[in-house]
């Protein structure tokens, strides 16, 4: 009875640690998941702003200002299936640009991703070429332009020359995504050589508003060869942190979005990532060595400047197309990539099968449920076996309460006569444990994910549920505090872990029992706040987990009769 009282009292510290603690382990290690994109008030599902977006972006005074900025400048227009926007011709900037694929929230009449705007305009975030020497082209040079649409397989050159003779171009091209390419030619028709030093740049006046965590990195970053390096964004200094390399490239990371610059992959380049003074952050990419053009000659180098959304497949197809090195790694894949990858394909392509994604990943967590099946079978053998020797433990645990290292001595040697392994039912769970927490990255990290509805209120899979009886499902006028919003998925996550457990086999320690009757609902407080796509995976795994016990015990009626007896 003591050693009873003692359990029960460990038990529910545990279990306290578990509820207020985890919250706050929760806050840096596993960010619950993407804001709520929706809320239900009056009984309707109303949207929620997106609150990384630039709060002056979507209102008229803000869209006039930004007007008013673009039009002070001659600008050669993008057009493409991915992008609208344009090209600053005074210091051939790039900093107007528009994603067609993404809208700021799930509202039908949601303005899409302002990415890129100009120096002058709330959120200035822009990038651009040049060389650095004497007589180049500078921040307040007007260039002219070959062509007044710049699209997909639609080049414009943009071209200027200095009083020396020296003519300047940049042909500009881009994809049918998000990548810019530049060819920099340098043509001396003057009388003597001279010496220039290509450069690419990005800069942003503010810091991402996104959160940076331990799960999802944001802020600064470089690849050099194949080493990469994640900043802060208050590490980054005025003197600027440097890396010299041949294979890298640099820029800055949103959660969903990027703007990085790719120097010519075969000459060695300076990358430099600083913020000025007044707060600005940029990255930039310098030719370590001049280039010498003679008179007469001309010299061309080629960079690219991406500026889009981090979409799986294309940064992977960039990776390979243009030899980058960890492209890919502009999502924060981490230690498990090589688990997480294959399960976002294999997603995406159950999502290109059925059409949903919430279905996709139900049939995601079938498949996983059918390789695991031979060891889920062995578990629940194993499970039957240990309730079968309780008596005899229970009886050795008498015979030998003062000698534990004969107890634990006898104990095995029980295991191994009647071919019991204690440890096997914790398999399943430990290779699942992995698995979720690569779907768990897959579901707030990639973009394909983001504002993907399942069914009824739920119009993002990556958020929380935002529908709860706590406010009696938003007819009554408060909402409730983010600790309490249980939302529904999660209860019937709480239901389904509670029915799972009841159709166990029931231990025969009263503190076991006591402990299994209120796990599920710790953890449907646990797991309120996460994805409800991580939710719907474990409300699947558990009805298939009762699926599958209750046909093993048909196939199987000795292993039932065993536990019972």
């Amino acid at each position: 009875m003591k050693q009873d009282s003692k359990n029960f009292v460990l038990f529910a510290v545990f279990a306290a640690l578990i509820l207020f603690g985890w919250p706050v382990v929760t806050g840096y290690l596993f960010p619950a998941a993407n804001p709520p994109v929706t809320k239900i008030e009056g009984g309707k599902t109303k949207v929620v702003p997106n609150p990384s977006a630039d709060p002056t972006a979507d209102t008229p005074g803000a869209l006039r200002d930004r007007r008013i900025v673009l039009a002070e400048t001659p600008r050669v227009r993008i057009d493409t299936p991915a992008l609208a926007g344009s090209i600053n011709l005074k210091g051939a900037r790039l900093d107007d640009l528009v994603l067609k694929r993404y809208d700021e929230t799930v509202a039908k009449n949601s303005p899409p991703i302002h990415l890129l705007s100009p120096s002058g305009a709330a959120g200035a975030y822009f990038g651009g070429f040049g060389w650095q020497g004497t007589g180049v082209p500078d921040a307040n040079t007007v260039w002219s332009a070959t062509g007044d649409v710049l699209g997909v397989n639609r080049p414009v050159t943009l071209q200027t020359t200095n009083a020396a003779g020296q003519r300047f171009q940049i042909k500009l091209s881009v994809d049918e995504n998000y990548m810019f390419t530049a060819e920099q030619t340098v043509a001396n028709a003057g009388p003597s050589a001279i010496e220039v030093r290509p450069y690419t740049y990005v800069q942003r006046a503010d810091k991402s508003t996104d959160p940076d965590s331990y799960t999802a990195r944001i802020g600064p970053i470089a690849v050099v060869d194949n080493d990469e390096t994640n900043l802060k964004w208050d590490e980054v200094t005025q003197a600027g942190q440097r890396f010299s390399t041949t294979k890298g490239w640099a820029g800055f990371t949103d959660h969903y979005w990027l703007t990085a610059i790719v120097p010519d992959q075969r000459t060695p380049v300076d990358l430099t990532i600083r913020r000025s003074a007044a707060g600005r952050y940029g990255a930039e990419a310098l030719a370590q060595a001049p280039t010498v053009v003679q008179p007469g000659k001309a010299v061309t180098q080629t960079v690219r400047l991406f500026a889009g959304a981090k979409e799986v497949k294309v940064l992977d197809a960039y990776t390979t197309q243009f030899g980058i090195r960890n492209f890919d790694n502009a999502i924060y894949w981490g230690w498990f990539k090589v688990l997480e990858k294959p399960i976002f394909y294999y997603l995406d392509w159950l999502f290109g099968a059925v059409g949903n994604f919430g279905v996709a990943i139900m049939l995601l967590t079938l498949t996983i449920r059918l390789l695991l099946f031979p060891i889920a079978q062995k578990q629940f053998a194993s499970m039957a076996g240990m309730r079968a020797l309780q008596p005899k433990v229970k009886s050795l645990q008498e015979k030998y309460k003062d000698d534990k290292p004969r107890l634990q001595q006898e104990m095995m040697q029980l295991y191994k006569t009647e071919k019991v392994n204690p440890l096997a039912g914790c398999l399943p769970m430990l290779l699942q444990i992995p698995i979720m927490f690569a779907l768990y990255k897959v579901l707030i990290l990639t973009i394909e994910m983001r504002h993907q509805p399942f069914v009824g209120w739920i119009r993002d899979l990556s958020a929380p549920d935002p529908l709860t009886p706590v406010n009696l499902f938003g007819l009554l006028p408060f909402t409730p505090p983010h600790f309490l919003a249980i939302g529904v998925i999660p209860i019937l996550l709480g239901v389904s872990m509670w029915l799972q457990f009841k159709l166990n086999p029931q231990p025969a320690d009263e503190v076991q029992k006591q402990v299994f009757a209120i796990m599920p609902w710790m953890l449907m407080f646990v797991m309120a706040p996460f994805a409800v796509g991580l939710q719907v995976y474990w409300i699947t795994s558990n009805v298939l987990t009762m699926a599958q016990q209750w046909w093993l015990y048909r196939q199987h009626p000795s292993m039932k009769a065993a536990t019972a007896k």
